[in-house]
């Protein structure tokens, strides 16, 4: 199994944040979710891999190519849909095509055609009176018009009405049939992920916590809710995360087959979501600086 994108060693780092030591592959082929809380370092992850900061440290190969040296060539082969929109606001939707499109030796106006019609794009609106979700949209079948191997989405179903956000979704789900494209998602929304994503990478505080499987977070983590006599501080150790009230507690552990030994005729054990891993894995953090 190749890797379409391979971090080895970077660190890249601001006067009051640091991205240490990230090695990270992206399996070609599959969806990965990347995932992590506000200011945790997701968009400078991207910014790395698209070649608009540099690393200090380390090295980054797209498409085994390393993406400084073969900026052109690598970035032919990427599709980037953002919540931002980098276009010339007072633009037209066919004008700021047209400017687009020769940058790409793969471009197929026949595709986008189809897209600008399932989206409902309007051709002859300026990119500023275009509604966020119109942009997000535009983005997106500009990326899924050049044959892109792989498609680097941040935040892309921000602004987006729900209808559509699962109507992309599983146009997503369709695009990584063929099995040398390749996505990666960087999203708040963790319920996009668990519909579609075959591995999660977690980064918090500028480090990578996993990157793992979907699936395998299920047989690694366990959400326990239980009454407060349970714990003792030996127990509490075998937390990520914490929280208590006045009727009991409800905490992630990391070690499922031990969570569910200990817990399995006391407390009510789950498993749990990615939006309770990452919660749990943040408020453990925390309680720790």
């Amino acid at each position: 199994m190749s890797n379409v994108i391979e971090l080895d060693h970077v660190t890249k780092r601001y006067d009051r944040f640091e991205l240490r030591d990230i090695s990270l592959p992206i399996k070609e082929g599959y969806i990965t979710g990347l995932i992590g809380p506000n200011g945790a370092g997701k968009t400078s992850l991207i910014k790395l891999m698209m070649g608009l900061i540099y690393p200090d440290q380390g090295n980054i190969l797209m498409f085994g190519q390393n993406n400084q040296q073969d900026q052109a060539v690598v970035k032919a082969r990427i599709g980037y849909v953002s919540d931002e929109s980098f276009y010339y606001e007072n633009m037209t939707v066919k004008q700021m095509k047209s400017i687009i499109a020769p940058f790409y030796p793969g471009w197929n106006n026949d595709t986008y055609v189809k897209f600008q019609e399932l989206f409902k794009l309007p051709p002859g609106k300026k990119i500023k009176d275009l509604s966020k979700g119109m942009k997000i949209k535009f983005s997106l079948a500009i990326a899924l018009s050049h044959g892109a191997d792989l498609l680097i989405m941040d935040e892309p179903t921000s602004g987006l009405d729900p209808i559509f956000r699962r109507e992309m979704l599983e146009l997503l789900s369709e695009h990584i049939q063929d099995e040398k494209k390749s996505i990666l998602f960087s999203t708040h929304n963790t319920t996009d992920l668990d519909r579609i994503a075959d591995y999660i990478a977690f980064i918090n505080e500028g480090r990578i916590i996993f990157n793992e499987m979907k699936e395998s977070l299920g047989e690694r983590y366990l959400l326990v809710k239980g009454g407060k006599e349970l714990l003792d501080r030996d127990v509490r150790r075998w937390f990520v995360g914490l929280r208590e009230n006045g009727l009991g507690f409800e905490g992630l552990i990391s070690n499922r087959a031990e969570g569910e030994r200990y817990f399995r005729d006391t407390a009510v054990c789950e498993m749990p979501t990615l939006e309770e891993i990452m919660y749990y894995t943040v408020k453990g953090s925390e309680a720790h600086v």
